[in-house]
């Protein structure tokens, strides 16, 4: 399980508050953060990953401080993170990426099953270099592939829609549907799009670097749809600000 708390970000020597005051805590289960442009969620993405870290509060993974663990130490605990623009890498084939992120020797067929997990052919894929010569669409597939292929105990996934044509946006609804389905642990994603809330268990609402509502899909996403971020957590589900 991973716990925030009272995690707080500022910049500018504290004169700019990012994130406030931040207490959640995230299961086994497919959590979307969701919310206004510039309210803190990408921020929050990259400080779990620890890209960067809080000004205050701790992070907990399993119980273990891991607040000032970096990148490197988070991903052997168990961490992955998906960023919103793929990294590509010239000279290194797909294989290659899906191989290095297992962490383990696996033949071509193994990686191949990756790649078809994310419904990309293996044989017109698996030999290409992670390069310019890939669409945004298939460097997102790829990137999910090799996250697949870690298996880890909690993938974060920074608006994975951003910067994709509707084609390939249609495609990874799928693939986070079948992940989700298949994945023995924790999924955030971080996203805007109701066809993404709409397969999430949870949603957790963040603006102004505030959670201003969290809970199952059911109770938070209907007060989204009618066009409010700002609502407040109660047990009645959201109250219009």
């Amino acid at each position: 399980m991973l716990e925030l708390r009272d995690i707080s970000y500022h910049v500018d020597d504290g004169k700019k508050d990012i994130l406030n005051h931040i207490n959640l805590k995230i299961d086994d289960c497919f959590t979307a953060i969701t919310g206004p442009n510039g309210g803190g969620k990408s921020t929050l993405a990259r400080m779990i990953a620890g890209i960067i870290q809080p000004t205050d509060g701790r992070i907990l993974m399993d119980g273990q401080d891991i607040t000032g663990l970096s990148v490197t130490d988070r991903a052997r605990l168990g961490i992955s993170f998906a960023f919103q623009q793929p990294v590509r890498f010239k000279g290194i084939t797909v294989f290659d990426l899906i191989r290095l992120a297992s962490g383990k020797a696996i033949n071509i067929d193994g990686a191949c099953k990756y790649l078809s997990e994310v419904g990309l052919c293996a044989r017109d894929y698996i030999n290409r270099e992670v390069n310019a010569s890939l669409s945004g669409g298939e460097l997102k597939r790829i990137e999910i592939a090799t996250v697949m292929a870690r298996g880890t105990k909690l993938s974060v996934f920074d608006e994975p829609e951003a910067g994709i044509d509707l084609w390939s946006f249609q495609n990874l609804i799928t693939v986070f549907e079948r992940m989700h389905a298949q994945t023995q642990g924790a999924i955030i994603i971080i996203s805007h799009q109701e066809r993404i809330l709409n397969i999430a268990d949870r949603i957790v609402v963040i603006a102004n670097g505030e959670i201003t509502n969290e809970g199952a899909r059911e109770a938070v996403l209907p007060g989204l749809l009618n066009g409010s971020w700002e609502c407040r957590h109660n047990a009645g589900g959201c109250i219009h600000g």
